[in-house]
């Protein structure tokens, strides 16, 4: 059986002290085993986020990172200082990442290669726009980002990657897949990882679904055969978070 994973992706919001705030306010809400509960707060925050989360079964990653271990890549944060931080999860190649900062199939596959050597738990995102959709190549796109993020990673470590699949058109704008939708997409995800290595690997990987998931989905969601976990936005910086961690109970 897979642990579902649920991440919240704060995205540039809170800063140090808001964000002790909702660390205060989640953590006396979230207790729970059968889920592996995860935020992942600005660079900023991450030192006071991981402070107020000592003992508590929430784990803290970050939003990003760069493949280099230093040198002159102003602005960037290593693998290194995210660990020194405490950090033990970071996303790779958000949408956002890709649409606006430039990030590609390779430097994604660059990142996730380097997160795993350092022991970082990689949460890496794939998902087609709306106009991909709408000409019905999302499998096409979602496949070529997922053959492409696990090039030269091994079997082993591909089964320690969580994938969480975000259609761009769902994110921030309120529009959410159907479950249906999601199922199907995640479906392909986990028939590439098996064509990629094995039937094992293909079962053991973690596939998240992302994109304006809230309380009033996330049960249905959660109930596709596909689906492991959510990677969470706004919905992660309110009580709203709680529900979703909670889903089915």
């Amino acid at each position: 059986m897979r642990k579902p994973i649920i991440a919240g992706n704060w995205k540039m919001n809170k800063t140090a002290e808001e964000a002790k705030t909702l660390i205060d306010m989640l953590k006396d809400k979230i207790n729970t085993d059968k889920v592996e509960v995860v935020v992942c707060p600005t660079f900023t925050s991450l030192t006071t986020v991981v402070k107020e989360l000592e003992g508590s079964n929430i784990g803290v990653g970050a939003q990003n990172m760069h493949w280099a271990d230093c040198g002159a890549y102003t602005g960037e944060i290593s693998a290194q200082m995210l660990l020194e931080a405490g950090a033990k999860y970071v996303i790779i190649g958000h949408s956002e990442r890709r649409e606006y900062f430039n990030e590609t199939d390779e430097t994604v596959n660059n990142k996730l290669i380097k997160a795993i050597a350092e022991g970082l738990v990689p949460i890496v995102c794939v998902g087609e726009s709306l106009e991909q959709r709408e000409a019905d190549i999302q499998e096409k796109v979602v496949t070529e980002q997922v053959v492409a993020a696990f090039k030269n990673v091994e079997a082993k470590d591909a089964q320690n990657t969580v994938v969480a699949y975000e259609p761009i058109w769902a994110i921030g704008t309120g529009k959410t897949a159907t479950s249906q939708q999601a199922e199907e997409v995640c479906g392909w995800v986990r028939e590439t990882i098996e064509k990629l290595y094995d039937a094992e690997t293909a079962q053991k990987a973690r596939i998240q679904y992302g994109g304006s998931v809230n309380a009033s989905n996330v049960d249905e969601l959660m109930g596709m055969e596909n689906i492991d976990g959510a990677l969470v936005g706004g919905a992660s910086l309110k009580e709203d978070f709680v529900s979703i961690v909670n889903f089915g109970s």
